[in-house]
């Protein structure tokens, strides 16, 4: 698997600092509830093409032309339930992805989410949970194999819920995605390179943090899209910003806050990394879908909304809204097609397909809100209408 770090150190003590008065999800929570030789490949899932991954950050070959293209399909926030402090899990996890879900998540070469949570057994968080909006999400371990049976292949964890539980419940939560064949993503000057379908990748996590990779530092961030894209052919950005929650569902160009925490201009990043080289942006953390713009001919998804909230999460309103994002790239990183697979969270937080394609709906009237003059067209059976096809 790929050795990913933190980068330089970051003390217990500091993280607990940092954290301690950390925000949680915030208003949409329910209140009350060079490469090394011998790389790994993980085992491949049904419909699900093989992803080599290497145990290094190191880029696994010379950029060079490939034939093919590669699918990569994308969900939003993730909290599998929490047993922390209160016993918040279904008696079977397996009910968190419903059949019809998981196969839609198949079919792809890279299937990514945002992973809010801890899968640790450490029984101390770092954050003050007695305080009114204040969240630590901790799920056992063994909810790892739940994703990868899934088909999951990556997770961002560059997000306000990583550290729940401190250094400790991080490097944990890192191991055990790992072991089950997940790579994690969003670390420190980390750049993950991996092959999909024989194609060199790269792909960067950044996050308002700075422990992670920051979206506040857009020269660091935009030396690191140029790195990737000189030793991969694609290179994806997951990106965590924005204010959280139904106020929060337009994407505006200026700098959002959210409880007073800085939480960036997605508009002005996201541009800056395809601008750099990055081929495709997938935003996450407004805890709702927000709108989607091709710029440069390449996808701009600023919020994917929440995928999975078992009791933690609310399903009200927008929040409840949800999508898998498919998106299909040649080796040169250009957009061949895309699409867009409604997703609606039950009263639990669990996902369901949305047949009345709710999101779909939803999505068509932000895109003109947010880009009156050039917006994404989705049709009705929720592909992006690309203009060379029009």
């Amino acid at each position: 698997m790929a050795n990913t770090s933190l980068g330089r150190a970051v003390s217990f003590a500091f993280v607990g600092v940092c954290f301690y008065l950390g925000i949680g999800a915030g208003i949409v929570i329910r209140l009350g509830q060079s490469q090394r030789t011998n790389a790994a490949t993980t085992p491949a899932q049904p419909g699900l093409l093989p992803l080599t991954i290497p145990e290094s950050t190191q880029p696994t070959s010379k950029k060079q032309t490939f034939a093919g293209t590669i699918t990569i399909k994308a969900v939003g926030d993730i909290i599998p339930g929490t047993n922390f402090p209160n016993y918040r899990l279904p008696r079977f996890r397996d009910r968190l992805l419903p059949k019809s879900v998981r196969t839609h998540l198949q079919g792809s070469d890279i299937l990514f989410g945002n992973f809010e949570s801890s899968l640790t057994n450490y029984p101390y968080t770092t954050k003050d949970i007695n305080r009114e909006q204040v969240f630590a999400f901790r799920s056992p371990p063994a909810y790892a194999q739940l994703f990868a049976k899934a088909g999951f292949n990556v997770f961002n964890m560059a997000n306000n819920h990583a550290m729940d539980f401190g250094l400790v419940g991080f490097k944990d939560t890192k191991k055990n995605l790992e072991a089950a064949g997940i790579a994690t993503l969003g670390h420190k000057n980390q750049i993950l390179y991996l092959k999909a379908n024989n194609i060199p990748v790269g792909m960067i996590g950044f996050s308002p943090y700075e422990m992670y990779n920051s979206i506040h530092n857009l020269a660091a961030a935009e030396k690191l899209v140029t790195e990737a894209k000189k030793n991969a052919n694609i290179v994806i950005v997951s990106m965590h910003a924005g204010a959280e929650g139904t106020e929060a569902l337009h994407v505006k160009n200026q700098t959002e806050f959210f409880y007073g925490e800085n939480r960036g201009n997605s508009i002005n990043f996201a541009r800056k990394m395809i601008d750099a080289g990055a081929d495709l942006v997938l935003g996450h953390g407004p805890h709702v879908p927000r709108a989607m713009e091709i710029y440069k001919n390449k996808i701009i998804a600023y919020s994917l909304g929440n995928f999975l909230g078992y009791r933690t999460l609310s399903t009200n309103a927008q929040a409840g809204d949800s999508l898998i994002l498919e998106v299909k790239l040649n080796s040169s990183g250009n957009l061949v097609s895309s699409k867009v697979i409604p997703i609606r969270m039950d009263k639990q937080g669990i996902p369901q397909v949305d047949r009345h394609f709710t999101t779909v709906k939803l999505l068509r009237y932000l895109n003109n809100q947010a880009f009156p003059k050039n917006p994404v067209k989705i049709n009705n059976k929720g592909e992006i209408v690309l203009k060379n096809k029009l």
